[in-house]
């Protein structure tokens, strides 16, 4: 993160003022998503960074958002809260039944996959 050792300890305890700057360069170095880490604070939920450090969700949805931005400028503020409120509850609910979906199947695959082994002790030779 190049800061000196006392200043990481600092930092990593979350002593003082939350640094973006050592977010980022800590994101980088562990290979996590800054952004996780920054809405863990405002969600108050550490697990949430855990949960979207290989994935990089927070990421995604800041790209996602600066591309809207970008491609859709002052028309955002036209958009009703009714409107994003469905909307993102919509897509949310969605990704959340996939991560569940693929659990439920990758289970299901390792258990079935489990009864076709030979157990020890077992005479089977299929």
């Amino acid at each position: 993160m190049n800061m000196p050792p006392r200043s990481y300890e600092h930092f990593e305890s979350g002593a003082g003022r939350v640094n973006l700057e050592h977010l980022h360069r800590f994101a980088k170095a562990t290979d996590s998503d800054a952004h996780a880490l920054i809405a863990c604070l405002a969600l108050g939920s550490p697990e949430f960074a855990l949960r979207c450090a290989d994935n990089k969700l927070m990421t995604i949805l800041m790209v996602a958002l600066k591309e809207l931005d970008r491609d859709y400028g002052d028309t955002i503020a036209a958009l009703d809260v009714r409107t994003l409120v469905n909307a993102f509850t919509h897509v949310l609910e969605q990704i959340g039944d996939l991560a569940q979906r693929r659990e439920q199947d990758a289970r299901g695959w390792l258990e079935a996959g489990v009864e076709h082994l030979t157990s020890p002790g077992s005479t089977d030779t299929e």
